[in-house]
């Protein structure tokens, strides 16, 4: 018996799937793919054969997901977010491995962000809608624009830190060392 969801018209080819995840009507999941536990993959998304996505993920509306992505848990992915995979595409033309893309564990893309290929997200990041990313997004960082550029420094609960570095949501304290942002304890 399956532990997670598939809608009746969802075409759902992988047997790697975690438990509680859902997978709503008109998305097309290749059978190599690997899903984590308790996703939630909406209407008319398509997701490739070498794609790991961990738990949690969030994968809004007309997502196409290609191979060599890698997702990790608590990813938030907005509607009409799109990936690339080859630099250089050409048609009946396929590389010998695609490149690697990484969102990883609590990055958020705005919708309409299209993520070119070989970048990593880094933890925490925020990439707002419309985006275009051509480089690496550092950990807790804000970027947006086409192309994306930093804006600022973003706290684990999301909101952006002021000027000295602090979070006025929940008022957790960073500080940068060695350029990286760090929460001090």
């Amino acid at each position: 018996m399956k532990k997670h969801f598939e809608h009746s018209h969802a075409i759902v080819e992988t047997e790697y799937i975690g438990e509680d995840t859902r997978v709503w009507a008109f998305a097309h999941i290749l059978p190599g793919a690997v899903i984590g536990s308790n996703c939630n993959i909406n209407d008319h998304t398509f997701i490739e054969n070498d794609v790991i996505l961990g738990d949690n993920v969030t994968v809004k509306s007309g997502v196409y997901i290609w191979d060599g992505v890698r997702i990790k848990d608590n990813v938030f992915i907005g509607p009409n977010v799109t990936f690339t995979n080859d630099l250089r595409p050409r048609s009946k033309q396929y590389p010998s491995s695609f490149l690697n893309t990484t969102l990883d564990e609590w990055s958020s893309i705005g919708a309409n962000a299209t993520i070119v290929a070989g970048i990593t997200i880094g933890k925490y990041a925020m990439v707002g809608a419309g985006s275009l990313v051509t480089k690496d997004i550092p950990n807790n960082t804000l970027w947006y624009g086409n192309p994306a550029r930093f804006k600022g420094y973003i706290c684990n609960c999301g909101d952006k830190l002021s000027n000295d570095l602090v979070c006025p949501s929940c008022k957790k304290q960073y500080s940068l060392e060695d350029g990286n942002i760090v929460e001090n304890n």
